[in-house]
């Protein structure tokens, strides 16, 4: 039986498309990036957790953040590394060991692939690794109930008040904000997204 946090199918699909996946569309950072950088100061050090193609890590370079970019598929951190020119941890969401090392956490569509019976666990890891003041900021795919896309990607799939409790149990941030919306994906379908942002007590 595999570890509750993380789901094995849904990583052989990143391995598998890590080329198409990390070069998909022509836009660039998450929209919400700039925002949540501009609650940082330059220099902070930001942990990205599952960083893709490193599109996100490319602009708080570009924004003169110290980022620390990993993600849990040797095959997409190696594209990421081709687009940064520069290394990328290869570390799944449950390999997160640091404490209070990080003065923020981006995780762009990223935890939504962790099971609901582990997502709590990573959320509180999250918040061992932030420095006090520290900021966390992650995107969900909405929904109520979890299943799987049609590439059988696993997806936690929160409703709001779900993705709330996890977040609550995880920690006692000072601040909470969550921005719900629609949106697509790599497959192609619309639905509901969150995206929530959290704060560590100084």
């Amino acid at each position: 039986m595999h570890d509750e946090t993380f789901d094995p199918a849904t990583l052989a699909f990143y391995a598998n498309e890590a080329p198409v996946y990390a070069a998909r569309g022509t836009d660039g950072a998450n929209r919400h990036l700039e925002a949540f950088l501009d609650r940082l100061t330059p220099g902070h050090r930001i942990l990205e957790l599952g960083c893709g193609g490193g599109k996100d890590a490319a602009l708080m370079i570009k924004r003169c953040f110290d980022v620390d970019p990993t993600d849990g598929v040797p095959e997409i951190a190696a594209q990421a590394e081709a687009r940064l020119d520069r290394p990328v941890r290869v570390m799944r969401f449950d390999e997160l060991d640091a404490v209070e090392a990080y003065d923020a956490v981006w995780a762009s569509a990223t935890l939504l692939h962790v099971p609901r019976a582990g997502l709590t666990a990573i959320l509180t890891s999250i918040w061992r690794a932030l420095k006090p003041g520290g900021w966390h900021e992650a995107s969900y795919k909405g929904g109520g109930a979890d299943g799987r896309d049609r590439f059988d990607r696993y997806y936690n799939y929160l409703s709001r008040a779900q993705l709330e409790e996890h977040y609550e149990a995880a920690g006692p941030w000072t601040l909470m904000e969550i921005e719900e919306g629609m949106g697509g994906g790599y497959d192609g379908v619309q639905g509901p997204w969150q995206s929530i942002t959290v704060r560590k007590p100084l």
